[in-house]
């Protein structure tokens, strides 16, 4: 093993945020399809992958996996755990437990790092947000992983000497920037300075960088054309030719120690390159096995080899626009190459607005939060506490702990609003909203759901009511789309906007299709039930209720009553108020109840319109995805006819298809939809629904082939087969010995070949692998010769190679 030469991966992991800026989920993206949003898919294809990568042989047959996170150097963006934490708790649990796991690797080290908190361009924000970033980076981390960070990745790697004097000052020990970013260096004790640039910046040693204040910061300067072998040259096309790069470029001349590190986009491991994961790990392996080099982390290097050489930084840089940080506040000429005749003349009026906002709200909060506190920025810097546990109990903890008096319950909404309204004040400077072409893009209109949000909780908090000016000036903004830029905003965001109310919309309008609990949290949204009636009657519903709504953002309050008749189809009108006294909402209640009875629905509809005179609603005031879902029962009543009709067609006619196949004669178009949508469909249905009855795939199969049936949707067939294969073996009990799913599991697969259907099966043949490794520990025993057999040839069929494997 050589002791002087180190190799280090650092994978930047991070997405732009998905959330609706309102309700605080991720609603469903039809382009990330068959997964219900874009983190959804890029976690099964890259996030869960990387924390078990499989490495194969010549035969592509598995012989090792790994978890890639416990052996690089890795950032995940805060913004993208939240997400994940709740959505993909397995993937979650697994990175935080790969940083335990480096730290046993690397003298107590962790690979994980921060990440300033909502990937802001660092150098293009103000100090007080540039510090808060970095403040609620640091306790995010901290909340997450128990430990302190050593090192934060930058967003973009944008860097300035503020950067990195806070940095410092908050305990950072360093931070990775590109080569270009690199200006001087010169060794520790000597005076004179020598000029660098990306080509001829030694990025094989650490520096230091000493900031106004006399504190010192290390930076590694990436190694940049391996960086960009990885994400433009092909080096994730094969591991070991990853790793014979890395370690063709040590000096074979030079005795110190030598760090080849790089620093790449996360998501190219299994997401922009498609089994990037395999191959990190078979590079990772290599390196290992080679024992020409050591894989190490930044924070073990550091603890060896503590830096000898001081560095100057170009300010305003980064890795991602040769132009410095011209890419998120000026027409440079970075772009996605995707629209070569676009401009982004939009990029600096629209920071310019953004600014605007920032100091048009700044003194409200200052002076509606000193109402509360001694010194609102500081405890705008703790809020991270509140933004990672929203419960009661921990709200009114950190409000009692900062607050100079006892806050009632309406003062702490107002104070919540005033944090709210800086979280989301600094939400809207996410990079990604300046990064690509247009000012419509999906990324822009994200950070202009935050703006429309933080000019809502400004307009409650003072009155101050500053829309009007925003779109204004966002008319003056040009559009490579729209007309200016306004237009997108006025189509898209502007209508995203939800109060309690259109939250009371919504919960009226789909409690005629769920059954509610008394007490229900949804969203971010609490619901008590004071009263509710369902009345049925064949196609039409009706529902009439009250509802105590609270928001677990701001604790506000309101209570709702309302009235919703369902005429069938897509047919729904209803109305909502919070102001109708008891004794007169019972009064409409009864005149309502009785008029549905008697089949009046005229005189239901003329109750509702004299109870409640204004705020009408219909389903198209239903939350995305719950519009979704509603939408889907209805359609499926239709789709359940023509699926019938489609049935009807096959069956009736299955032995005169038959013949005129024989007869060599083209089915009729009518006949060849019905056979390709009845197989399609029942194909799905086998592996989603309860139940995998072999003969019925047999069928399925012989069907399939006779009838050289086309599959309409192979992605969503595929990730069904790959899930419920899983699920087969998961379930089944096979480490204690059950050979039944073993069977099972290996004649579909069987089956599937037979008709050239190859799903991609990972998450199985990394559980296989798992169970395989206690045989091969002794951990556990095979209880009989049969059950031996079945449990090899599984792991052929999965391509895992057990020869020799087991003792």
């Amino acid at each position: 093993m050589s002791h002087n030469k180190f190799i280090c991966i650092h994978g930047h992991f991070y997405q732009p945020p998905r959330e609706n800026a309102w309700l605080e989920v991720v609603e469903m993206q039809d382009t990330a399809a068959p997964y219900h949003d874009w983190n959804e898919r890029i976690n099964s294809e890259c996030y869960a992958p990387n924390t078990a990568a499989r490495i194969e042989d010549h035969e592509k047959n598995i012989i090792k996996i790994i978890n890639n996170y416990t052996k690089i150097n890795f950032n995940f963006g805060p913004t993208l755990l939240s997400w994940m934490e709740k959505a993909a708790p397995e993937t979650y649990q697994s990175i935080l437990e790969s940083d335990k796991i480096s730290q046993r690797n690397f003298n107590g080290h962790g690979s994980a790092i921060a990440q300033a908190y909502n990937h802001i361009i660092s150098p293009l924000a103000d100090p007080k947000d540039k510090e808060t970033q970095i403040i609620w980076g640091i306790e995010d981390f901290k909340h997450r992983f128990k430990r302190m960070p050593e090192g934060m990745w930058l967003a973009e790697t944008a860097v300035d000497e503020e950067s990195l004097e806070l940095m410092a000052k908050h305990g950072i020990k360093y931070t990775i920037l590109a080569p270009r970013q690199a200006k001087a260096f010169r060794k520790s004790g000597e005076k004179t300075w020598h000029p660098v640039d990306e080509h001829s910046i030694d990025t094989r040693r650490p520096y230091y960088y000493l900031t106004p204040s006399g504190k010192k910061i290390a930076l590694f300067f990436y190694n940049g054309n391996n960086s960009r072998g990885v994400a433009f040259d092909g080096y994730l096309n094969n591991g070991k030719h990853f790793a014979q790069n890395l370690l063709n470029s040590f000096d074979p001349h030079d005795a110190a120690p030598q760090l080849v590190h790089i620093a790449t986009d996360g998501e190219s491991y299994g997401h922009h390159h498609r089994h990037g994961e395999m191959a990190l790990a078979d590079c990772i392996n290599h390196i290992e096995e080679n024992q020409q080099a050591q894989i190490i982390n930044y924070g073990a290097y550091l603890e060896l080899f503590p830096p000898e050489y001081e560095a100057l930084i170009h300010d305003n840089s980064s890795w991602s626009c040769v132009h410095g940080i011209e890419r998120w506040r000026s027409d440079c000429g970075c772009n996605s190459g995707g629209y070569p005749h676009w401009n982004q003349a939009w990029r600096a009026p629209l920071r310019e607005t953004l600014d605007w906002l920032r100091d048009t709200i700044r003194p409200e909060f200052e002076k509606r939060a000193g109402l509360y506190f001694d010194d609102p920025w500081a405890v705008r810097n703790a809020y991270i506490r509140v933004i990672l546990d929203r419960s009661e109990e921990n709200i009114d903890e950190f409000i009692q702990q900062h607050s100079k008096r006892k806050v009632k319950d309406q003062e702490k909404t107002n104070l919540l609003r005033c944090l709210e309204m800086q979280r989301n004040a600094m939400l809207m400077y996410t990079s990604c909203g300046w990064f690509f072409d247009e000012i419509s893009g999906l990324e822009t209109n994200q950070i202009l759901q935050y703006a429309n949000r933080a000019i809502y909780y400004a307009r409650q908090i003072s009155g101050l009511d500053l829309h009007k000016t925003f779109i204004k000036k966002l008319k003056e903004i040009p559009s490579n789309v729209y007309e200016n830029g306004a237009g997108s905003y006025e189509e898209h965001v502007a209508p995203a906007r939800v109060d309690l109310v259109r939250v009371g919309m919504h919960y009226a309008a789909s409690s005629l299709f769920e059954e509610y609990p008394e007490h229900l949290e949804f969203f971010n949204f609490i619901s008590d039930i004071r009263s509710f009636e369902l009345l049925e009657a064949g196609a039409q519903k009706l529902a009439i209720g009250q509802v105590t709504l609270k928001s677990r953002i701001t604790h506000s309050i309101k209570h709702f009553g309302f009235t919703v008749l369902y005429l069938g189809q897509q047919n729904m009108v209803g109305y909502i108020t919070t102001e109708m006294p008891d004794e007169v909402f019972d009064d409409m209640q009864e005149k309502a109840t009785q008029s549905f009875k008697n089949a009046n629905l005229g005189n239901v509809i003329a109750h509702m319109q004299e109870y409640f005179q204004s705020e009408r609603f219909t389903i198209w005031h239903l939350f995305r995805d719950e519009k979704r879902k509603i939408l889907r029962q209805i359609t499926d009543k239709s789709l359940s006819k023509i699926e019938l009709l489609f049935r009807e067609i096959y069956d009736d006619n299955y032995l005169l298809m038959t013949g005129i196949s024989k007869s060599n004669i083209p089915l009729p178009k009518a006949y060849q939809d019905a056979v390709q949508f009845v197989v399609n469909h029942d194909l799905y249905r086998f592996f989603t629904e309860n139940g995998l009855h072999i003969r019925r795939l047999r069928q399925l199969a012989e069907e399939f082939k006779k009838w050289e049936v086309i599959i309409e949707d192979p992605d969503a067939l595929h990730l069904a087969i790959s899930e419920r294969l899983f699920e087969e073996l998961q379930q089944g009990k096979v480490e204690e010995g059950a050979i039944e799913p073993m069977e099972k599991v290996l004649t579909i697969l069987q089956i599937l070949r037979s008709m050239d259907i190859e799903p991609d099966i990972w998450k199985t043949q990394n559980l296989y692998f798992s169970i395989l490794k206690k045989f091969q520990s002794g951990a556990k025993s095979f209880p009989d010769s049969e059950f031996e057999r079945l449990f090899l040839e599984l792991g052929r069929q999965l391509h895992v190679k057990t020869e020799g494997l087991l003792v």
